[in-house]
């Protein structure tokens, strides 16, 4: 046909071909058995059929049965194949010498249609056609032998068989269109079929892959297909709800049924804020949902619903808003820095002249709040610089070392400002010869800042404020800043990391989101815990943790 022209392996030979080819060949073989046992009774009643038509019949047979069995399906294109060529001469051969010797005065001609359909349905238009034309030929010299032995008139007999090739002639042309046809249509589902598998696969993995959960929902509550965004907002902890299940399971989901009851009612799409969930465990979700479109009003309309989580729409505006406010808030430091030198620089000055107390407190105010100023603008501007990463080799440390010696120098500069007992911080070191991923000036900058924030909230008893350094196996470290202070609200600690976001009204709130941004630069993480298991040192207290990367070697 002309939709396989051109393709000879077998590898390449489609399956509606290999079905025809194995029905052929099988009607093949029903036709060599069916003459086999017509002329074996004729003969063995003396009806006329001979010897050697039964014996040719019987080679027939085990030629069909042979090809049926040990032939491959070979289509036919531009290079010659043994095989087709061995099956139609067979075919035409036996029929052939059947219909001219006229055994048993049985008309064979129409057996001739059978490797002329052969050749339509299974070839191409040329071997069609050649096919009827060797069989036509074949019928017009039966007719010429015919009128070479008899006397009588033979004109019907070359217009039998003439009109017999002009019908070979269109049963190959007709079979043939229809065949291609078929083919194309074929090929068109087919190819059908693979877009809509592909376009099947590529919408699963969207689904898969969305932050928002998606419900699939029947008019009767029931889920027919959901992502694992869907299944962690449904609820159940780790729980996996095999679909298809029904929404009407848990008193918790009804607010969904409601929804997807409003839009199958209402025939328009819902918006909705809903609280899913029981009493201890509720999310608060935000639900849209959409129809299917149903060309056919018989077919099932299915309710969409794309659930998104409110707290991370929260989390993704706070976010936004917070970098806008980060942007404004250095190119506001930049205008304030000069400025704020130029008065530190004045009221210094100024401190000089002034001998009465009361002007001398004056300055000092200035001075300290001036400072407080100076500290405000430098954290802020510390979050552009965290953000610049240099390229080239990561730089690293030795953690007790580097941890030691700046303990030390911030417990001096406390001692000197604040007169801070020496027994008020210990130092815990369990990480020798531990190098890590860090940079020192960096380290230090978070150790300063967890040291800071301990002392604020630490009680004054000894030991309040434990520094606390640990190996790990796969050869990173743990550095632990403790304090006994009282626990953090729920509140705080969602926001622990975040800029600008502080209990006290007179923090910038950016050393925790600096020492998090400090931490990312070089792989490393910072968490926060109220009783940390894991370090039985460590009594009822606040841990803020840092987890180090091994050195490279």
């Amino acid at each position: 046909m002309q939709s396989w022209q051109g393709l000879a392996e077998p590898i390449a030979v489609p399956t509606g071909f290999v079905r025809l080819w194995r029905a052929f060949m099988t009607a093949r073989v029903v036709v060599a058995l069916v003459l086999l046992v017509l002329l074996s009774v004729m003969y063995s009643m003396g009806q006329g059929a001979t010897q050697w038509a039964v014996l040719l019949c019987t080679a027939y047979l085990i030629s069909t049965v042979a090809v049926r069995l040990l032939a491959k399906p070979v289509v036919p294109g531009s290079t010659f194949a043994v095989q087709w060529l061995f099956i139609l001469v067979v075919d035409i051969a036996v029929y052939a010498l059947l219909h001219v010797l006229q055994t048993a005065s049985i008309n064979y001609a129409p057996l001739l249609a059978l490797p002329v359909l052969l050749a339509s349905v299974l070839g191409s238009m040329l071997l069609a056609f050649g096919t009827a034309a060797v069989v036509t030929l074949l019928l017009l010299a039966d007719a010429w032998l015919f009128m070479l032995h008899t006397s009588g008139d033979f004109a019907p007999r070359f217009f039998q068989s003439g009109l017999s090739g002009i019908g070979y002639f269109v049963v190959a042309f007709l079979a043939n269109q229809l065949a291609s046809r078929l083919v194309r249509e074929e090929a068109a589902a087919r190819s059908g079929q693979m877009a809509a598998r592909i376009q099947t696969q590529v919408n699963e993995l969207i689904i898969e892959t969305l932050a928002d959960g998606v419900l699939v929902v029947d008019d009767r509550g029931l889920v027919r297909a959901t992502n694992p965004a869907a299944q962690r907002l449904l609820g159940g902890g780790d729980a996996v709800h095999a679909t298809p299940f029904s929404l009407l399971e848990l008193a918790s989901w009804q607010p969904l049924v409601e929804q997807a009851r409003l839009t199958f009612l209402k025939r328009t799409p819902q918006l909705a804020d809903l609280s899913i969930g029981d009493a201890q465990n509720s999310r608060q979700v935000h639900v849209r949902t959409r129809l299917t479109v149903v060309p056919d009003t018989l077919a099932e309309s299915l309710c969409v619903m794309f659930l998104e989580d409110l707290r991370e729409m929260e989390a993704r505006l706070r976010t936004e808003r917070l970098a806008v406010m980060g942007r404004m808030s250095a190119a506001v430091a930049h205008e304030i820095r000069n400025p704020l030198a130029a008065i530190m620089q004045a009221n210094a000055l100024l401190e000089e002249d002034l001998d009465q107390p009361g002007q001398q407190q004056l300055a000092r105010m200035v001075r300290q709040n001036g400072q407080r100023l100076a500290q405000i603008v430098e954290e802020i501007l510390n979050v552009t610089r965290v953000s610049q990463h240099s390229n080239g080799a990561p730089p690293t440390l030795d953690l007790d070392t580097t941890v030691s010696s700046v303990c030390a120098d911030w417990m001096g500069q406390m001692r000197t400002a604040n007169g801070l007992p020496p027994d008020r911080v210990q130092l815990l070191l369990g990480a020798p010869d531990t190098h890590v991923v860090f940079a020192s000036d960096h380290l230090r900058r978070i150790l300063v800042n967890l040291l800071d924030n301990a002392l604020r909230y630490a009680q004054t008893l000894p030991a309040s404020i434990r520094l606390v350094t640990e190996a790990q196996a796969d050869g990173s470290a743990t550095l632990t800043v403790w304090s006994d202070g009282n626990p953090l609200t729920q509140e705080v600690q969602r926001h622990l990391f975040e800029p600008f976001s502080s209990s006290e009204a007179r923090s910038s709130g950016l050393g925790l989101y600096i020492c998090r941004e400090l931490c990312q630069r070089y792989g490393a993480t910072i968490s926060y815990s109220r009783v940390p298991h894991e370090r039985p040192q460590l009594a009822q207290g606040n841990a803020f943790t840092v987890t180090l990367k091994p050195a490279p070697g």
